[in-house]
């Protein structure tokens, strides 16, 4: 799952697969609202990926301008399987979705997790902001909440250069969410992605 950011901005064309739209309607993502937001609601139906066993995901959901498009996951993407989702805009930025099992970060923790059992926010962003930035975080975690929403934590992340994290536990598994922009996006839509993050909630 290493350089996911990097790999946000190259996927080789002959290594998509496709999603399942009709009509130019994402599955999933409703009509803009009186502020030009969509909500996107992860469907049942999607086909997520995840390898032989799993159990039904529990669906996450958050907002986007009315701008921003699913683009393609590809097989070649250095996330593998646990890259969910992918979101972008070519004005304001990129974002995607990882769902990965919590047993590959802790041992007998259930099937009922809590991201607290998982660890404390320095804790999670040191296992996961490396597979996520592409690169070690030491030093580059500008601030850190600690949030709830619907009765579930949340840790949120600021991290050099222009990397929102929000990452919570469900059921038995972790639920990330990064934001990425270049610098020029950054400047002008910082607020509009950081809204974006603080709309990411699972259940």
């Amino acid at each position: 799952m290493a350089a996911l950011v990097a790999s946000l901005a190259a996927s080789p064309a002959n290594a998509i697969i496709p999603t399942t739209a009709v009509a130019g309607r994402v599955p999933g993502l409703s009509e803009p609202d009186e502020n030009g937001l969509r909500t996107y609601k992860r469907p049942a139906s999607k086909s997520g990926g995840h390898g032989v066993g799993w159990s039904e995901l529990i669906p996450y959901t958050f907002n986007v301008p009315d701008t921003w498009e699913e683009t393609p996951v590809s097989i070649a993407d250095l996330g593998g399987t646990e890259i969910d989702l992918r979101f972008a805009s070519k004005a304001q930025g990129k974002l995607f979705i990882v769902v990965a099992p919590v047993l590959r970060f802790a041992d007998g923790l259930g099937d009922n997790v809590k991201i607290e059992s998982v660890g404390d926010p320095e804790r999670v962003i040191t296992a996961f902001g490396p597979e996520i930035t592409g690169e070690n975080v030491e030093g580059r975690v500008n601030d850190t909440k600690v949030v709830t929403k619907g009765g579930r934590t949340y840790y949120e992340y600021d991290v050099d250069p222009h990397i929102l994290v929000s990452a919570t536990a469900a059921g038995n598994r972790m639920y990330i969410m990064g934001v990425a922009a270049s610098g020029r996006q950054w400047k002008k839509y910082s607020s509009e992605l950081k809204d974006i993050l603080t709309s990411f909630r699972v259940g």
